[in-house]
């Protein structure tokens, strides 16, 4: 998949969808997704991707920071497949 492809799934501004909301919980030591069906617990990189997705981020701005943040490369192809599943699973707009 590539970046046009992810546009045109998610969006060039992956943003959640009002129903939904990524918090992180100390009692959890991690994020999760709130939803009024209940509370989804998200491992660490599906936490930070989802917590940048607010509508103000371009999606290459998401994928820099998030390999800044853990000095690695290459988390494009990772990170458009996340979207594409978040999209799926409808927290995406």
């Amino acid at each position: 998949m590539n970046a046009l492809d992810t546009e045109r799934c998610a969006g060039p501004r992956p943003n959640l969808r009002p129903l939904f909301c990524v918090r992180w919980q100390v009692a959890e030591d991690g994020y999760v997704l709130l939803s009024p069906e209940g509370t989804i617990r998200l491992n660490p990189s599906a936490g930070e991707i989802l917590s940048r997705c607010d509508g103000t981020r371009e999606l290459d701005d998401i994928i820099g920071e998030l390999e800044d943040m853990f000095n690695a490369s290459n988390l494009a192809t990772d990170i458009y497949r996340f979207i594409e599943h978040a999209r799926q699973r409808g927290w995406l707009e």
